[in-house]
């Protein structure tokens, strides 16, 4: 196929491709699927090899956020059956993210929910960031909590943060229909709060919130433009009790697609592989390997993942391995450095879909979460 030849080409040249070729991308047809996954599986071989980055999500606080995000099952107004509790405390949360390293994650991910930290907020996170990193010096802490005020990116830095994520989640044109109570500008400027701080960015989007291919693109190009270190990829969880609920219309032959083409447009970027992989890819999850260079590992915000030993399972059988603590994320002229991945997925995004069937209903694969942090069961690692 001329198209994937010339994507291919651009991939291993750093070029980025046209809208007419990143728009191609997601109308193949499912006979040529496997030709897509095959061809962004080179443009990530040639930048990560088959390493896979694990990343493991502390929810340092849940529920009851002020904003109206219609994906997430923390907002204002959710009637989803969802943990809620205040804020962990710093040997709480440590022992927490202990069991996602020795579990295999390079990199933990602290995630509360709100609008922004207040500065005793920072506080509190740069206290629980060195409890975790007195146990484990050697792992990488990516915060994620909500919009920046100035000069608080400079003290989770100090406190010993790698990286912050901050999702654009869809384009700028369809912001406002999923979230009123901030703008897309005001994530922009966060994301560049973070990385005037030295921060490692990690910005990426949620796949099938009513977007046409169109929006897909636009919000992939618009993270092109922004440079983060990594790009989460979620789809939707249509958790019960929240607006989005109803959107079921991802197949894992779309998701697949969507994967791809984010992979053409940011070929050196860690492409992380986040919410929703089990209930829209289900058994088609070990091609996604052949596109994205990390995952998370057990479960999420909100709701749960796949169990761990089925994931490290799932990567050894697929012919790829777990990425070392030693060893690099990012290509060399990137910087090289080990902070190419991050965090928070929002409990993810299914795709809307010109061109694609729709896919019946799974509830049956869409569990709360029951486990881990704030609660008194082990979590899942």
């Amino acid at each position: 196929m001329d198209l994937l030849n010339t994507l291919v080409e651009k991939g291993l040249r750093r070029e980025l491709p046209s809208r007419e070729e990143a728009l191609a991308v997601l109308t193949t047809s499912d006979d040529d699927l496997l030709e897509v996954v095959a061809a962004a599986g080179k443009v990530r071989r040639q930048w990560f090899g088959r390493r896979v980055k694990l990343n493991y999500l502390v929810n340092l606080k849940s529920g009851l956020c002020p904003e109206d995000c219609s994906y997430c099952s923390q907002r204002l107004g959710s009637e989803a059956g969802i943990l809620k509790y205040t804020w962990l405390k710093p040997d709480e949360a440590s022992k927490a993210a202990a069991a996602g390293v020795a579990g295999g994650a390079k990199r933990v991910c602290l995630v509360a929910s709100g609008r922004g930290p207040t500065d005793r907020d920072v506080d509190r996170v740069s206290k629980t960031i060195g409890a975790i990193k007195e146990q484990n010096a050697d792992v990488e802490v990516c915060a994620c909590l909500g919009l920046l005020s100035d000069g608080q990116a400079e003290r989770l830095k100090a406190a010993g943060a790698d990286a912050y994520n901050h999702n654009l989640n869809t384009s700028e044109s369809t912001y406002g229909d999923i979230t009123t109570t901030h703008t897309y500008a005001d994530r922009v400027e966060t994301v560049r709060h973070a990385q005037g701080a030295g921060l490692s960015a990690c910005s990426g989007l949620i796949a099938g919130m009513g977007e046409s291919d169109a929006d897909l693109v636009d919000v992939v190009f618009a993270l092109r433009a922004l440079d983060p270190d990594s790009v989460p990829v979620n789809f939707l969880i249509p958790v019960e009790g929240t607006p989005l609920a109803g959107e079921w219309n991802l197949t894992p032959q779309r998701a697949l697609r969507i994967l791809a083409m984010v992979r053409f447009v940011c070929p050196d970027v860690e492409v992380r592989l986040a919410g929703g992989r089990e209930v829209h890819l289900r058994t088609m999850q070990p091609l996604a390997l052949h596109l994205v260079n990390s995952i998370f590992l057990g479960d999420y915000l909100t709701t749960e993942g796949q169990e761990g030993k089925a994931d490290l399972d799932m990567i050894a059988d697929a012919g790829f391995e777990v990425e070392g603590a030693g060893t690099t994320t990012l290509p060399e002229h990137r910087g090289g450095g080990g902070c190419a991945s991050a965090c928070a997925p929002s409990d993810g995004a299914e795709a809307a879909s010109d061109g694609a069937g729709a896919a019946s209903a799974r509830t049956d694969l869409v569990t709360v979460r029951r486990r881990g942090a704030g609660t008194d069961l082990a979590p899942n690692a």
